[in-house]
């Protein structure tokens, strides 16, 4: 059977691993920017009624009108940009690879940035080209960037928004430099949209390669597996060409459009998140040792002593919480641990749980 593998499976993906999702049962889950609070009650019954309308023996609809409708209406999206839905953001990058691929192209990010870019474009068998940010701060190295758009010339360019698993939000100006260098499309990826107060969604239409791309997971609705793309319309009628039928399933447009509906909920969850991402940045500078690192998304990355961040992750996971280490994953992650803003006894567990480990 493995030669018959090896004969058969392509060498790069002999290469790779999976996507490895740690197991987390009975942990103080903080290592997938989650949002920590669930729906009040109320909510809750009102949605289930919701589901009774449900049809789970038919397809859903295939285009998700109504629920275009209520994220158009909930996000600001432009009346005159195209909208697109997926299976998650995940699906959104493939359906993006799926579109360009061809021999020699590339797909273009920083490091260190999300991994599915480079893990999709190996699949659609495109080259991944990865810039690294600046050391010191994890800003945008321009001329690099620059540079590397000039010699490369990528089909896309990802740039997060702001970016994971760093935590910052890039320079305005340095980003409209790559958006007006690309030769192809610039996918601003606003996974964090809810927890900064900047956005390219208003910009779209100044640029004709410029797509934005969010989820709804970070708000609350991870569970739900929505994101969607937001660009030009003769763009995004391409890339719906690769769009998989009934890729949204009924369960998701249903309930997705219900949260909508009630976006008031998820705004007041998400601005305690922010406000106890400040609280959390204060207790955690209070211990010695730990480097931080500013953040407008829903986690804070930290710097721990040379050589610590592997025994300071066990340490935590038998405290029963569980963080993400991101030690060895980049060599600007060096002693890297990302930490997600849970709820204040989650946060406050965790600051004196790393007190214990680090002492």
């Amino acid at each position: 059977m493995k030669s018959r593998i090896e004969s058969l499976v392509r060498p790069e993906i002999l290469a790779l691993r999976a996507y490895h999702v740690p197991p987390a049962a009975g942990l103080i889950k903080l290592d997938a920017m989650e949002n920590p609070y669930g729906w009040p009650e109320s909510l809750l019954s009102e949605w289930l009624e919701t589901l009774r309308g449900v049809e789970p023996n038919r397809y859903p609809d295939p285009q998700g009108e109504a629920l275009q409708a209520a994220l158009r209406k909930a996000m600001g999206i432009p009346s005159d940009m195209g909208l697109l839905l997926g299976n998650g953001s995940d699906e959104l990058i493939q359906m993006l690879a799926l579109t360009v691929a061809q021999p020699g192209r590339k797909v273009l990010s920083v490091e260190p940035g999300f991994v599915i870019y480079r893990m999709v474009g190996l699949f659609s068998g495109m080259e991944y080209v990865g810039v690294p940010l600046q050391a010191e701060d994890f800003s945008l190295d321009l001329p690099a960037m620059l540079e590397a758009i000039e010699r490369e010339q990528p089909a896309l360019v990802y740039l997060a928004y702001p970016n994971n698993p760093t935590g910052n939000r890039f320079d305005v100006d340095d980003m409209v430099r790559i958006i007006e260098a690309a030769p192809g499309l610039v996918i601003v990826d606003e996974a964090y949209a809810p927890f900064t107060d900047y956005s390219f969604m208003g910009l779209l239409g100044d640029w004709d390669n410029l797509l934005v791309m969010r989820t709804v997971s970070k708000m609350g609705l991870a569970g739900l597996r929505l994101g969607y793309l937001v660009g030009p319309t003769p763009w995004l009628a391409e890339i719906d060409k690769v769009r998989l039928p009934y890729n949204v399933n009924v369960l998701t447009q249903v309930s997705a459009t219900f949260a909508l509906e009630h976006k008031d909920v998820f705004d007041a969850q998400t601005q305690s998140i922010r406000t106890e991402r400040g609280h959390l940045f204060e207790a955690l500078g209070g211990i010695e040792g730990l480097q931080l690192y500013p953040s407008e998304a829903n986690f804070i990355l930290v710097r721990t002593p040379a050589g610590r961040a592997g025994a300071i992750f066990d340490g935590l996971k038998e405290r029963k919480i569980l963080i993400k280490n991101l030690d060895g994953a980049h060599p600007l992650l060096a002693d890297c641990l990302r930490l997600t803003v849970g709820s204040p006894e989650e946060n406050a567990a965790m600051v004196e749980a790393l007190k214990a480990v680090m002492a």
